[in-house]
């Protein structure tokens, strides 16, 4: 746990139903006198703002709705692991395209997994609207 706790440090997490690893994780840390010190996300939550139309959302639905190829057997840890980065990546490509948002941070997409569902395109067109995110990079 020490070199793990060293090896994430303070950079920001992406978990799918990140709540049930935080506990985890937050409790081994615990055990090594270590604090992790970044943010988390959960692709869960933020899944049922994106794809609101997916039958339900667990990983290997949202993967097959978001058309992902599959690289391993679900619920082992190396397979659910990349399965939920092209999720993530999956979504961010979403919310771009609908909404022509060029980029979007970590940050919006936490708060946007935190925003009641019924207004996350209210939301998404809000951020689309800013003049700063309008820029053409």
């Amino acid at each position: 746990m020490l070199e793990f706790s060293g090896f994430i440090a303070d950079h920001n997490i992406v978990a799918h139903n990140a709540s049930f690893d935080r506990r985890f994780l937050d409790s081994e840390l615990k055990r090594a006198n270590r604090k992790y010190e970044g943010s988390c996300c959960c692709s869960l939550l933020l899944s049922r703002r994106v794809y609101q139309d997916s039958p339900n959302h667990t990983l290997q639905t949202l993967v097959s709705h978001a058309g992902i190829p599959e690289t391993g057997t679900f619920h082992r840890a190396l397979a659910d692991a990349e399965m939920t980065a092209y999720l993530w990546l999956s979504m961010i490509d979403h919310i771009r395209r609908q909404y022509g948002i060029p980029e979007i941070s970590f940050d919006q997409l936490r708060e946007l997994s935190r925003v009641d569902k019924l207004y996350a395109h209210r939301y998404l067109c809000a951020l689309a609207e800013e003049p700063w995110n309008n820029v053409k990079t």
